[in-house]
């Protein structure tokens, strides 16, 4: 795998290749891998202020993936997801300090699969309610507070 280059590009930037590549990893990770059974396609994709980022290879393959966008005063951070294959490598790490690079002057908030608290808490992130369950996984919400 090349060098961790993080791409962010604006939803109205996308072209229709890289929309595919944006479905194809979640629907590999959240569909087929977690069994998830809602849909994934939920409108905010496409919004203006919908940014996806991602790390592919040399092929234009999503390697790890997430989204980010505005919603009720904070920046909502979501759909975080690696192939199952590249786990390990800090994909995710990257994406996520790109994050926190680029909003971390803002509060950003994160539905997190409880699994993943205390990775999500080596960022700043903290459990900020009451765990729940959505689509059929255990959900934590965890909130980072601006510039921490």
């Amino acid at each position: 795998m090349p060098a961790l280059t993080v791409v962010r590009v604006l939803a109205s930037d996308l072209s229709a290749a890289q929309v595919y590549e944006v479905w194809r990893i979640r629907d590999a990770v959240f569909s087929v891998e977690q069994n998830c059974r809602e849909e994934d396609v939920d409108g905010v994709d496409l919004r203006d202020d919908c940014v996806h980022l991602w790390i592919a290879d040399d092929s234009g393959q999503l390697r790890s993936y997430a989204r980010v966008y505005s919603e009720d005063g904070h920046i909502r951070l979501g759909r975080v997801a690696t192939r199952a294959s590249d786990r390990g490598l800090g994909l995710s790490t990257t994406i996520l300090e790109r994050v926190i690079a680029d909003w971390g002057d803002q509060e950003i908030a994160i539905h997190a699969q409880a699994h993943l608290e205390n990775w999500y808490a080596k960022f700043g992130f903290v459990v900020n309610g009451a765990p729940f369950v959505e689509a059929d996984i255990d959900h934590v919400p965890m909130l980072r507070a601006a510039g921490s």
